[in-house]
């Protein structure tokens, strides 16, 4: 069966035809998983969304987190996206993790959360020191509410500190992040396959 991915951009910029260079990162792990005949859905831009601050699956009228909820868990491999504020994940990406809290509550009879057998991978990016950081923080907490995280999972570009420049205004990708989304996406399909056909027993 074919292995489908479902990236997420929490940058916070809620207008989607507005330049990111989230976005951006992902794209460049796209046409990685593409290589790797994984198919990838449509980024969900997160902050265009009402996405209720709380820690359970539905948080009532006007939250419309289950349906991205349901698009992130149908796939085998969540790509990630947040930019770097004050050295940290976005609060976008923080209200996302928050909502996974739920899963705690929601296993099946081996205790298996609904993540359980599906991959994560990061795509970051910033003009500021904090990629490290960023992925620690973000790593630990998709860990935590039951998603697998592969060998080199974490794709990251960070600008000079203060500096203007973004990354998806670089005339060209520098050989070292385009060596690494081909390595993440690799690896993540590798292991989404292994666990697709072999689940985590619980």
């Amino acid at each position: 069966m074919k292995l489908r991915a479902q990236p997420i951009n929490c940058s916070l910029k809620a207008d989607a035809s507005k330049p990111s260079s989230t976005d951006a990162m992902i794209s460049l792990l796209t046409k990685q998983f593409e290589a790797h005949d994984v198919a990838v859905a449509d980024t969900l831009r997160i902050a265009a969304f009402n996405i209720a601050p709380g820690v359970t699956s539905d948080e009532g009228s006007g939250d419309q987190w289950p349906g991205v909820r349901a698009k992130i868990l149908a796939a085998d491999i969540l790509i990630f996206g947040t930019p770097i504020w004050m050295g940290q994940p976005s609060s976008v990406a923080k209200r996302v993790l928050e909502r996974m809290d739920a899963f705690f509550d929601e296993t099946d009879a081996q205790g298996r959360m609904p993540s359980y057998s599906k991959v994560a991978v990061v795509a970051i990016v910033g003009n500021e020191d904090g990629a490290h950081h960023t992925a620690a923080e973000v790593f630990q907490s998709l860990n935590d509410t039951g998603w697998t995280i592969p060998a080199v999972a974490a794709c990251y570009w960070v600008g000079e500190a203060m500096g203007s420049v973004d990354f998806k205004d670089l005339k060209t990708t520098p050989d070292k992040v385009a060596e690494t989304a081909k390595m993440v996406a690799s690896n993540a399909a590798h292991l989404a396959g292994l666990l697709k056909t072999t689940p985590f027993p619980g």
